[in-house]
């Protein structure tokens, strides 16, 4: 195909093209007015410093790109009655979003008192990045947004994971070109490999390039016209390229480019379509170059404003003491002629509000981007069917993942178009390719034979699967806000990469869940981490990491839940009633290696629906008719954490038989923090009835030690909590000497509660040298024999 960067065809009669540019110059006006007043928003009367802004924030060098390219979409979205939405990619460019909205009426729907007369606007204008209004990205506040753009750098991955599974949607992404310098959003570009024309939508994207970030020239729009045509060719586009600044011959070249691409996903979908074949597709994409702050002032102050960067944000301030700036504001925004666009009453007037489309066709009012709308309940076979059988606690091991391997399976069998699995390359090391019976990895990149031998790729398989865990989590968050549900897996150590996009989503749910009552809920953001830190003895220090659950414990109580499931039966439960729930960001960590299992189905339902319980089989306090309270509490959280404190219990109560211990599983992490700070949170009154008011607690934590004493530091026994956790020692260890390094093994498990208990002391001096001399040849083992002794790997509950 022949790249058209000046199309010949011009599709806009002249009447069709006053019309439209006036539309846009609505656009404008509104976009400038949002920014700056909270008064006259007509100019009715001369503007005086009192109908300005006293604080002036938003971005307009990028507002006018973004509603040229909504109100161009809008004519086809009538002409061809399109499915589609928009997606705004450059930050803070919301003006330029939210005035179309404005103009289509959904916002005044859902707004009423943003009416679409002149009280309506001026309030319209006022709530602008003004206290107690809203902000200068497309938040969940903007109708038709599932992207806010608080963050750069996931526009395209969120297009495209609405897109998977929506046959007739197409989603414009607009890219900006500050934006595209972005590592997410490099590598979001290779999303057009994983869209199967026949049961996907399309996206297209839109790279805007205007030239400048905030004080920088941007690189794509400093390379040649060559290089950059060669850089889309080579991610396998198809570019389109419109440019230029004169708004006639953009606004042509503009409808005549989007018309092609649009009918050029039609006829891919429709060849695909007729014939059944998937091949991939050179998807077409449009490099938009236009000036920063375009129709924006030339100059401010003997400085270049339009097509520079200093149009990125406010082009010009001090409007409350520079009189020759507040004549320039209102000579700015009188150049697009607002008496010929709004009537005396402010109301868009009737020629130009026909332009949009009308009803759930208005991108602004798309149930795909108020994807709770559309969601339906997963069809979910019963967990309890995938149970692994326990008999006795602690005798029989299992890998704790590969039971929920064949629970997602059945899932994505009993729901092919609404339900996927992502994750970077791991689907098979976390034990979880089960899934493979039902669904291959989706490829549309080249196949060889030797793929045949265990690759599991299929042009139309559902498990997602690429080496960025941006992009990953960018498809999913897409997938789900779009009304879908989904199911992310990752090495916990490499979560991090995703801490700032887990920070986003997650505010993005508190708004919707808290603030706005039009939103209707979507699926969970569910995370599994797995190859978890306390078996990365092989791969090394690099892979040891649990902090990302630290970073989910900053969030709002009200989105966010956190499971460490002991064994495999525990993490059926939690998984189960993760992918059932609403508006949460679910986080279950659970080691893929083999464990030892210790509740069977009926007890680990009841454990799990408490988060936090007493193992009476593993505690010996509650003895014979008169039961006493403890004299120290063996709590532990995580996989690896519990087997080591019930090996220290098994020990403690070999060696010292009079002691009494409780011993504690928590599998909620929240409920540790009082109810008055978490909703899973646990009174004091049964924290204390559990951990006693003045017993020594020795808990074993999976992460790091702080965290616990971050969400229980307000309890009335928390000087007596004294937590064991990774320390940040270890490298190629055996899976006990790098417990021992960081002293979560059970021998320094025992040592600590001799110190902690005062009734022991010199009594149980032996045991103390016993436990050290223990920690001394098992280090020298594993450094003689590369592997842990016997007993130690092969350790069973001896109760």
């Amino acid at each position: 195909m022949v790249v058209a960067t000046r199309p010949e065809t011009k599709p806009l009669s002249s009447e069709e093209l006053r019309k439209i540019h006036a539309y846009w110059r609505a656009c404008n006006y509104l976009a400038v007015g949002m920014i700056y007043l909270r008064d006259n928003p007509l100019l009715k009367e001369p503007l005086k410093p009192e109908h300005v802004k006293k604080r002036l924030l938003g971005h307009w060098g990028t507002s006018p790109g973004l509603s040229f390219v909504y109100i161009h979409l809008n004519r086809l979205i009538k002409k061809y009655d399109l499915n589609a939405i928009y997606m705004a990619g450059p930050g803070h460019g919301a003006p330029g979003v939210l005035a179309p909205v404005y103009l289509e009426g959904t916002y005044s729907e859902i707004y009423p008192d943003k009416s679409e007369d002149e009280e309506g606007m001026k309030k319209f204008f006022k709530q602008f990045s003004f206290p107690g209004g809203i902000g200068s990205h497309c938040t969940p506040e903007t109708p038709g947004s599932i992207h806010e753009g608080g963050e750069l750098g996931y526009s395209l991955s969120h297009a495209y994971g609405a897109a998977y599974d929506h046959p007739d949607l197409i989603v414009t992404c607009v890219v900006g070109d500050g934006e595209a310098e972005t590592g997410p959003l490099a590598t979001a570009w290779h999303s057009n490999k994983f869209v199967n024309p026949i049961r996907d939508g399309a996206v297209l994207p839109i790279l805007h390039l205007n030239g400048y970030k905030i004080a920088n020239p941007t690189i794509l729009a400093r390379i040649s016209h060559e290089e950059l045509e060669g850089l889309f060719r080579g991610y396998g586009y198809t570019p389109y390229f419109v440019e230029g600044d004169d708004p006639e011959t953009m606004h042509q070249d503009m409808a005549a480019t989007l018309e092609e691409c649009v009918n050029e996903i039609r006829k891919i979908q429709q060849e695909a379509r007729s014939s059944g074949v998937v091949r991939r597709p050179r998807w077409p994409m449009i490099v938009l170059r236009s000036p920063k702050g375009w129709t924006g002032p030339k100059e401010v102050d003997g400085h270049k404003v339009e097509g520079f960067w200093r149009a990125h944000q406010v082009p010009m301030g001090a409007m409350h003491s520079n009189p020759e700036h507040l004549r320039l504001l209102e000579e700015w925004m009188k150049s697009y002629k607002p008496e010929e666009l709004f009537d005396e009453n402010g109301t868009f007037i009737g020629e130009l509000k026909e332009l949009a489309p009308t009803g759930n066709r208005r991108m602004s009012a798309n149930p795909v981007a108020n994807g709770g709308f559309l969601r339906k309940q997963l069809l979910l076979p019963n967990f309890r069917d995938y149970a692994v059988a326990v008999s006795e606690p602690g005798k029989v091991e299992a890998e704790n993942t590969r039971p929920l391997g064949n629970f997602l399976r059945d899932i994505m069998r009993k729901n092919p178009t609404n339900f996927r699995i992502f994750g970077p390359d791991e689907t098979a090391s976390n034990r979880l390719n089960a899934v493979y019976e039902v669904s291959k990895k989706v490829w549309l990149a080249d196949m060889l034979p030797e793929d045949q031998d265990g690759s599991e790729l299929s042009t139309d398989g559902r498990v997602m699967e690429m080496l960025s865990e941006h992009t990953l989590l960018g498809w999913l968050e897409g997938y789900l806000l779009s009304g879908r549900h989904g199911f992310f897996h990752t090495y916990e150590a490499f979560a991090h990469v995703i801490d700032s996009m887990f920070n986003q989503h997650a505010k993005w749910l508190d708004i919707c869940k808290n603030e706005i009552s039009w939103r209707a809920p979507v699926s969970s953001e569910n995370i599994l981490l797995s190859s978890t830190v306390w078996r990365q003895d092989h791969n090394g220090f690099s892979h040891q990491d649990p902090g990302f659950i630290d970073i989910v414990t900053n969030k709002s109580a009200d989105v966010t839940r956190i499971y460490l499931p002991p064994d495999a039966n525990c993490l059926l439960s939690v998984a189960d009633h993760c992918l059932r729930s609403t508006n949460y960001v679910n986080v279950i960590v659970a080691d893929k290696q083999k464990h030892l299992q210790y509740l069977s189905m009926d007890e680990a339902i009841k454990h799990c629906t408490k988060g936090i319980g007493i193992w009476e089989w593993a505690s010996n306090d509650d003895c014979g008719t008169d039961p006493d309270e403890p004299d120290v509490v063996m709590a532990c959280c995580g996989d690896v954490a519990t087997m080591e404190s019930l090996a220290a219990t098994a020990i403690l109560r070999q060696e010292i038989p009079h002691l009494k211990i409780r011993f504690i599983n928590v599998v909620d992490l929240f409920t540790l923090q009082p109810q008055t700070e978490h909703p899973h949170g646990h009174s004091d009154w049964d924290f204390d009835s559990l951990f006693t008011k003045d017993k020594p607690i020795i808990f074993n934590f999976h992460g790091y030690p702080w965290l616990i004493h971050k969400l229980a530091y307000r309890r009335t026994n928390h000087n007596n909590l004294h937590v064991r956790g990774y320390k940040e020692k270890g490298n190629i260890n055996t899976p006990l000497e790098l417990a021992i390094e960081n002293q979560v093994d059970r021998f320094n498990l025992v040592i600590d509660v001799i110190d902690r208990v005062p009734k022991l002391g010199p009594a149980a001096a032996f045991v103390r040298e016993r436990m050290k001399n223990e920690i001394i040849e098992n280090v020298n083992y594993a450094f003689e024999n590369g592997m842990d002794k016997p007993e130690i790997v092969d350790w069973k509950w001896p109760y």
